[in-house]
């Protein structure tokens, strides 16, 4: 019997290992901006993340909380809304998968996915956060000299 409208792999996997398993990647790919994995995997996390990414795009309160209930991250939600979907300046298409050869143990057809464009995850909030520290350290000090 073929599986007619049935969309998604299943992974040999239970429904909660399975979500598991694709929140893990998804994470782990917003985080890193590149994994490799199977290729089965790959092109399955390839489909939900791009959803994921345009929903991010769109920004609001709402989508914020949509992409974290499906991330379970807040961490990572708010990294690929703040930091991610504003560089992203494509429509579709956010995310790329190569082959990368055959894996040891199993010979599994092994992915490399990763973002198609250059992300610079360098936030300027940081940097000011650290001035303010140095700035009320120096006042503090500067004020037990003077008494």
């Amino acid at each position: 019997m073929h599986r007619h409208k049935f969309k998604g792999r299943k992974f040999g996997r239970e429904t909660d290992q399975r979500l598991a398993l694709s929140r893990g990647l998804m994470c782990a790919l917003i985080e890193y901006q590149t994994i490799t994995t199977t290729l089965a995997r790959a092109k399955e996390i390839r489909r939900e993340t791009e959803k994921l990414i345009t929903i991010a795009k769109k920004g609001g309160l709402s989508n914020r909380r949509l992409i974290l209930s499906r991330l379970n991250d807040q961490r990572i939600a708010n990294l690929l809304v703040d930091v991610i979907a504003p560089q992203i300046s494509r429509n579709s298409g956010y995310l790329r998968i190569e082959h990368a050869g055959y894996r040891r143990g199993d010979n599994a057809e092994m992915g490399t996915i990763s973002f198609v464009d250059e992300i610079n995850f360098e936030t300027q909030e940081e940097p000011k956060k650290t001035e303010k520290k140095a700035e009320g350290k120096a006042k503090k000090s500067a004020g037990k000299e003077n008494k």
